[in-house]
């Protein structure tokens, strides 16, 4: 390894920025836009006349028929997303029925409300003019079906949730022709506004809290993340939740099985304007909600103000009959709590509850951490690898090679196998820790910025060295002097990676390093307090990762 030290490599595996790309849907995987069909563009939808229209074949269907659609316009489009609602029903969300594809080169099926084949888009932004699809009715199919579509002319002109025609089934009476013509847009949630602060008042005795920081009040810390759930009244089979945050973008709570991000029910509250939308939805992964949806919700209100987005609303404790992806409340789950800028997209790790809670259950002051356990292994093991093994390892390769030139152990000098056990270790430890966020991702991270580039191009080097280290040519060899100069540099790059974002003043330079061989008592100490000051703050550091 190379002279200086690499003591605090850890901080850019552990620590490495977010850098969040932007990101188009040239490809048409919009699901993101599932529920409001909106493009995430930046720009408002247009108020003119839509140059487009959907038609189809028949008027009225029974359950298991094949309804030919077709998108068809007077200019050319790069885009679109179309679906099947109920009309009758403004407050859903959700998709009706499947599609099959007559032209799968410039067409795709989407998964929306976690309904396989149920939205259709495009497969890039060639430019079109016409799409035909074939829609299945599905055998409980609601006595009429809307088609909608939303077009995109070019990335900063489209139109929203174009209404198409209805169909009906056998016998059923058409609707008023103004429902033929109204998007379906969720009814914006704000029956009332709160009338104070959301405090923590109760918690533990009246209710179920779960509040970051501990012991903080949302009523007066502009910094408080706080949820809580308690039953208005114990006959009624009711459960009102309040959340409360920084007034940044939005702030939601999630009910899973188990502590990964995946099959979750969320909801949500989110500013709009100067009001605040609240909802519920359902994360089918590490992805955006999906069937975003007002039903089951009641006694919404909210409050936007000094800094704070809060809000309150009800539901039953079973609602099985009317939103199959809600969850039951009679039953033990883990919480999470989440908060961003952009929803969508968490500011931090959010909140999640040590174990699980019986959400219908007694009120109690409920714990949770920001740091997953397999993330604070992680850290751990590469603050032990790199601020004990690895700087121990590094300093007796450069100071001690002469101080203990005639000692041997096991037919090598001590200082070689000091040195190599001590690196075989850190290279061991630093592979088992990179491993963890793979796991706890279950994948790469699209969204952490160049923290994984340069922490697998630190690991990749950290490996090369012992690989380096099998063709060490012998002493006299005349090849030993680019053997020394290939490992140095190797480890040298190491370091200045490592060394990237971190605080000069944390770093131990080899120039300042430089003792004489001769000095074996001022290298002693030297090797003593390198130790001792590693353990001590490797310990600190230990502890606030256990904190986290």
């Amino acid at each position: 390894m190379a002279r200086g030290t690499l003591s605090f490599f850890f901080i850019l595996s552990f620590f490495g920025g977010h850098l969040v790309p932007a990101a188009g849907y040239a490809n048409g995987k919009v699901t993101k836009a599932c529920s409001t069909m909106e493009p995430h563009h930046g720009v408002p939808a247009q108020t003119t006349t839509s140059p487009y229209q959907l038609k189809t074949n028949v008027t009225s269907f029974s359950p298991g028929d094949k309804i030919q659609v077709i998108l068809t316009g007077s200019k050319s489009f790069e885009g679109f997303l179309l679906q099947a609602r109920d009309p009758t029903n403004q407050a859903s969300v959700s998709t009706i029925g499947t599609f099959m594809l007559t032209n799968p080169i410039r067409t795709q099926l989407l998964t929306c409300s976690m309904h396989q084949d149920s939205a259709v888009s495009h497969t890039s932004d060639h430019k079109q003019s016409k799409v035909v699809v074939i829609w299945n009715a599905p055998h409980d199919a609601p006595d009429t079906v809307q088609f909608f579509v939303t077009v995109v002319a070019h990335y900063s002109k489209y139109w929203l949730k174009i209404p198409g025609p209805i169909i009906y089934q056998p016998g059923v009476t058409p609707l008023p022709p103004l429902l033929s013509t109204t998007p379906n847009v969720i009814p914006a949630s704000t029956p009332s506004t709160l009338p104070g602060p959301i405090t923590s008042e109760g918690c533990g005795v009246l209710k179920s809290c779960l509040v970051d920081p501990p012991g903080c009040n949302p009523g007066e810390d502009l910094h408080c993340f706080f949820l809580s759930m308690f039953k208005e009244d114990s006959e009624k089979q009711v459960m009102t939740f309040e959340l409360s945050g920084p007034a940044e973008g939005y702030i939601a709570f999630a009910l899973s099985l188990d502590k990964w991000m995946g099959n979750d029910d969320v909801y949500m509250c989110v500013t709009d304007g100067d009001s605040v939308s609240v909802s519920a939805a359902f994360v089918s992964g590490r992805t955006y909600p999906e069937g975003q949806t007002q039903r089951g919700l009641s006694s919404v209100s909210w409050r936007l103000a000094d800094g704070l987005i809060q809000c309150r609303f009800s539901r039953a404790v079973r609602l099985s009959h009317e939103e199959p992806a809600r969850y039951d409340l009679d039953q033990h789950y883990y919480l999470f709590l989440a908060s961003g800028h952009d929803f969508g997209k968490h500011k931090q790790q959010p909140l999640v509850s040590s174990q699980r809670k019986l959400i219908n259950g007694s009120a109690e002051v409920l714990h949770g951490s920001r740091g997953p356990l397999i993330l604070k292994m992680h850290g751990a093991l590469m603050l032990f690898a790199w601020m004990l093994t690895g700087s121990v390892g590094t300093f007796i390769a450069s100071f001690y090679k002469h101080q203990w030139a005639n000692q041997t152990l096991l037919g090598q000098k001590v200082w070689f196998q000091v040195h190599r056990g001590l690196m075989m270790l850190t290279v061991i430890l630093t592979a088992i820790a990179f491993s963890f966020p793979f796991f706890y991702r279950r994948g790469w991270s699209k969204h952490a910025g160049a923290h994984p580039y340069i922490g697998c191009s630190v690991v990749v080097l950290s490996v090369l060295q012992p690989v380096i280290a099998v063709f060490r040519p012998p002493p006299d060899c005349k090849r030993r002097p680019i053997f020394n100069v290939f490992h140095w540099g190797v480890g040298s790059l190491t370091e200045i990676l490592a060394a990237m974002q971190l605080d000069e003043q944390q770093i131990v330079s080899s120039e300042q390093l430089q003792i004489s061989s001769k000095d074996s008592c001022l290298k002693t100490l030297l090797l003593a307090a390198l130790a001792l000051g590693n353990t001590g703050l490797l310990m600190a550091l230990l502890s606030t990762i256990a904190e986290l």
